[in-house]
C-alpha cells in the first residue's frame, strides 16, 4: 500500500521557461517535496482549480506571456485564499510596483532569480514547516 503525501509538500510550480521550471522541479522532488512544474498559466490555473486541496505551495515567476504571475496568484488566492505563494523573477521590481502588489495579494516569498537550489529548498522547508506548526 502507497502512504499518503503530506500535502504541505505538495508544490505547484509556474514558470514560463520550460528549463527552469525543470531544473527547480527536480530539485525540489530530490529533497522529498512532490511538485507539479507547469510553463503555461492558462493550464496551470486550471490544474490548480480542480486540484487545490492537493496544495500548500504555489510558486510562480512574475513575468510570463498570457497572463503574468500576480495575476495568476491573484486568481489562486480567490480559490484558496489560505495557500502559500511564492513569487520569483529575474527582473529588477520598482519599489513602488512592488508595494503595491504586496499590499493587494498577501505573498509571502520574493524569491530572486537566479536562486541556488539549496536556497530554494531551504525557502520551501520553513513554508512547510509554519503550515504544519498552525
Amino acid at each position: 500500500m502507497r502512504p499518503a503525501y503530506d500535502s504541505s509538500k505538495s508544490v505547484l510550480l509556474l514558470d514560463d521557461e520550460f528549463d527552469i521550471t525543470t531544473v527547480l522541479r527536480q530539485g525540489l522532488e530530490k529533497q522529498g517535496f512532490r511538485v507539479f512544474g507547469f510553463t503555461d498559466p492558462l493550464l496551470a490555473l486550471e490544474h490548480f482549480q480542480i486540484n487545490s486541496n492537493q496544495y500548500g505551495l504555489v510558486i510562480s515567476d512574475l513575468r510570463m506571456p498570457a497572463m503574468n504571475g500576480y495575476e495568476f496568484i491573484k486568481n489562486v488566492k480567490k480559490i484558496k485564499p489560505e495557500v502559500q505563494v511564492f513569487l520569483m523573477t529575474a527582473f529588477e521590481i520598482d519599489d513602488k510596483e512592488f508595494r503595491r502588489l504586496l499590499q493587494s495579494v498577501k505573498i509571502d516569498e520574493f524569491i530572486q532569480k537566479p536562486i541556488a537550489i539549496k536556497n530554494l529548498v531551504e525557502l520551501v522547508r520553513r513554508c512547510v514547516n509554519v503550515q504544519i506548526s498552525i
